[in-house]
């Protein structure tokens, strides 16, 4: 009778397969989606080297596929937004931020799109999450040092910034902002929002 070791080795294999299957779609999805946030599911398949059967056998729909490609993306950006300088005056910092942010939001703005298009708004929210609460300890340590208004809600202004990067994606897009000014206008726009009051006076 075989032993339990002859049978090991075809399980694994299937594994390993379906390991580099899975990287193959997610590499190709977010390749694709990139370009064209309307790419199909067969074009996706295709571009991964497997048929629509065993891409279907990962990813139920096109709408958890795009989950995961933006997932994904915001673990990238994360990793990316970690190595970004944000000690110094609150103010030099959010520029720092928004600057490595813009980068990141304008290369994978189609996937976004894509999002925006098969998922609820609440989980883009919340798959940025891990990104937002970047912004929001540098706005608490802006309040802090008196560099940022104490009167808003810091959730508020988190949402500010999240919406404003965004809408300037979108804009950009559509041609009435060039990519290359959006950071500084960005940048301008939340300094502006982010000050407290020149009257002194807190709303």
């Amino acid at each position: 009778m075989p032993s339990g070791d002859a049978r090991d080795p075809a399980p694994r294999a299937q594994r390993a397969d379906a390991r580099r299957n899975m990287a193959a779609i997610l590499d190709a999805a977010t390749d694709c989606l990139a370009r064209d946030p309307e790419t199909s599911v067969a074009g996706i398949a295709a571009a991964a080297g497997v048929g629509r059967i065993t891409l279907y056998g990962h990813f139920k729909t096109r709408a958890d596929l795009v989950d995961a490609v933006l997932a994904r993306t915001a673990e990238r950006a994360g990793l990316i937004l970690g190595a970004t300088d944000t000690g110094g005056d609150p103010r030099d910092a959010l520029a720092a931020l928004v600057a490595s942010s813009w980068l990141i939001v304008h290369q994978f703005r189609n996937i976004l799109l894509a999002a925006q298009r098969e998922l609820p708004a609440e989980r883009i929210r919340g798959v940025h999450d891990p990104i937002l609460r970047r912004v929001q300890s540098l706005i608490g340590r802006g309040q802090r040092a008196g560099a940022f208004r104490r009167d808003l809600p810091r959730e508020w202004l988190v949402t500010t910034a999240f919406s404003l990067m965004h809408a300037a994606a979108e804009d950009v897009a559509a041609g009435r902002v060039q990519a290359g000014d959006a950071a500084r206008l960005i940048t301008a726009t939340l300094i502006a929002a982010y000050s407290p009051p020149a009257d002194g006076h807190q709303a």
